[in-house]
C-alpha cells in the first residue's frame, strides 16, 4: 500500500473496546488472533485485545475520526500512554534503531509482528506506573513500622492493595501474555524473528522482570503488614479473652462471698 507519511503511533486507551463485530464489519476489519487490521486511506491501524492501537502512516485527522466512529476517547492515551516512532522501506534487513523501523518491504505481516512488540510494551509502561504509584504512596510505611510500631492501613485497606498488586501480576502473566511471544508466531513463525529484534531493542522481557521484582517486593512488604495486622488482631481477642476470663472469676468470686455471707 501507499504510505502517506512515516510516522507510527502507538496508543494505549484501556480495556475498554468497541464490539468486534462493529470492527469486522462497519471498519471491513480482518482478525489476526488478538488483533484486528483496518485499512485506512492513508494508512493502517492494528487494534489489539487488549487496548492497544498501532497507526502505520495515519493522519491524525482520519485517526481521530476513527477513534471516533469507535467511541474510543483519546484523552485516556495521555503523554504516558502513547509512542510514536518513525519508518522506512530501506530494502536491507528489517530492524530498529533510534527510534526508526527499516522495512524491507511493504509485507503488512511484518508491520504486524512489530506491532506485536510495540503494543506489548506499551501495555507494559501502564503496569510500570501503577508499580511507580504504589511504591511512591506507600513509601512511608517500611520506615513508620520500624519507628512506631504501627500503621495507618486498615486490614481492609491493605487486602484491597493486595488485591490489586495481584491482580497487576496476573494481568501481565496470565492475561496479556506479556511474558510470551504472542500466539500469532505460532501460525507464521518465519516472522517471529522481526519480533524479537524490536522486542530487544524495547527491552521488553527485562522491564517484564524488573516489574515483576518490584511488584514481588511491595507484595512482600504487604503480606509483612497484613501479617502484622494479624497479630494484633489476634492480641486484641487474646485480652478479650483474658478480660473476659478475669470478669467471670470475679463474679464467680462474688457468688461465693455472697454465699459465704449468707
Amino acid at each position: 500500500m501507499i504510505f502517506s507519511n512515516d510516522r507510527v503511533s502507538a496508543f494505549n486507551f484501556g480495556d475498554i473496546l468497541p464490539e468486534e463485530q462493529d470492527l469486522l464489519n462497519n471498519e471491513r476489519g480482518v482478525r489476526y488472533r488478538d488483533v484486528v487490521h483496518i485499512i485506512l486511506p492513508s494508512g493502517e491501524v492494528w487494534l489489539f485485545d487488549y487496548g492497544v492501537a498501532i497507526f502505520w502512516a495515519v493522519d491524525e485527522n482520519e485517526r481521530l475520526a476513527l477513534l471516533h466512529r469507535l467511541h474510543l476517547n483519546e484523552n485516556k492515551a495521555d503523554s504516558n500512554q502513547q509512542e510514536h516512532f518513525r519508518f522506512e522501506i530501506s530494502g536491507r534487513k528489517t530492524r530498529i534503531s533510534q527510534d526508526t523501523i527499516h522495512l524491507v518491504d511493504d509485507n503488512p505481516l511484518t508491520r504486524l509482528a512489530i506491532s506485536h512488540a510495540l503494543a506489548q510494551s506499551l501495555k507494559l509502561v501502564e503496569y510500570e506506573w501503577q508499580a511507580q504509584c504504589t511504591i511512591q504512596n506507600h513509601s512511608d510505611l517500611p520506615e513508620a513500622l520500624a519507628t512506631t510500631g504501627k500503621i495507618a492501613l486498615s486490614r481492609r485497606e491493605i487486602a484491597k492493595i493486595r488485591g490489586r498488586l495481584f491482580s497487576t501480576k496476573s494481568d501481565i502473566i496470565l492475561h496479556y501474555g506479556l511474558l510470551d511471544t504472542p500466539e500469532f508466531f505460532w501460525e507464521y513463525p518465519e516472522y517471529e524473528d522481526t519480533y524479537n529484534n524490536v522486542a530487544r531493542y524495547l527491552e521488553i522481557h527485562q522491564r517484564v522482570d524488573l516489574l515483576s521484582k518490584k511488584l514481588e517486593t511491595i507484595h512482600e512488604l504487604f503480606d509483612m503488614l497484613a501479617d502484622e495486622q494479624k497479630h494484633q488482631h489476634s492480641a486484641f481477642l487474646e485480652w478479650i479473652i483474658i478480660i473476659l476470663i478475669a470478669i467471670e472469676i470475679i463474679m464467680f468470686g462474688a457468688q461465693e462471698i455472697i454465699l459465704f455471707l449468707q
